[in-house]
């Protein structure tokens, strides 16, 4: 197995995860990896009468620091253009939105880690 497909069945795995975390919290899923151009949502939620776009992190050691340091401006700014143009192309552009963000680190024998930011711009 290679290292992207690795990647994408760790990815995988960390949005079923924050899926069934957020519905835990009574969030209603939309859609999950919603593709736009060369980039994606993870996950596009309700929360009340807020339209949530998510993006998520996974790892499985701290090797390259937390997954929380995943989520830099220009991943940000990728997810905010990416929600417009879900917006707009599902005529929502009147809703009130926001970006969280969902760090999960998963270690050998150990429950996973699950960090929930919302409002990730402020």
């Amino acid at each position: 197995m290679n290292n992207q497909t690795n990647k994408r069945i760790k990815g995988k795995e960390g949005e079923e995860i924050a899926s069934l975390f957020l519905k835990n919290l009574g969030y209603e899923i939309i859609e999950m990896n919603y593709q736009y151009g060369h980039g994606e949502i993870d996950i596009i939620a309700k929360d009340n009468d807020e339209i949530v776009f998510v993006e998520v992190k996974t790892r499985k050691s701290l090797q390259f620091g937390s997954p929380e340091f995943a989520f830099t401006k220009s991943k940000i700014n990728q997810v905010k253009k990416i929600a417009f143009a879900y917006l707009t192309e599902n005529n929502l552009e009147n809703l009130t939105v926001r970006i969280d963000a969902i760090a999960i680190l998963i270690l050998k024998d150990c429950d996973p880690v699950i960090n929930h930011y919302k409002n990730i711009t402020g």
